[in-house]
């Protein structure tokens, strides 16, 4: 279980270093598409939406069209205009797997119209 976990982990450091690797691979994919990534030092990469509507619309074609799954994170989880699709890459997630992802976003923004980097207010 759980326990069991947790002392693998503790023993095994590669892995817990592979999964820091994946999501700063990943942020980096999005940070270069211009997609609003949000400060995080974990291995969850938060993507800032805005819309409680476009963030579900944005998860749900993303399963539908792409077989990928995301969270997205809506009010009252996270404050109104906070909304935010919240990806946890892990060590069995590829480089190809990241590109076609950081790719399906981008068109995604695009066909939802949503803010990227530098369409917010500071």
């Amino acid at each position: 279980g759980a326990v069991a976990s947790i002392r693998y982990l503790k023993a095994h450091n590669e892995v817990r270093e592979a999964h820091q690797e994946r999501a700063a691979a990943l942020k980096a994919r999005l940070r270069r598409a211009g997609l609003p990534v949000m400060p995080s030092v974990s291995h969850i990469v938060p993507v800032l939406v805005g819309d409680p509507v476009h963030c579900k619309m944005i998860s749900d074609i993303l399963l539908e069209d792409h077989g990928i799954y995301v969270q997205p994170i809506n009010y009252p989880t996270v404050p109104r205009g906070t909304e935010r699709l919240r990806f946890t890459p892990s060590p069995a997630h590829t480089d190809g797997m990241m590109d076609e992802l950081a790719e399906a976003l981008e068109a995604l923004w695009v066909r939802c119209n949503v803010k990227r980097v530098g369409g917010y207010a500071a």
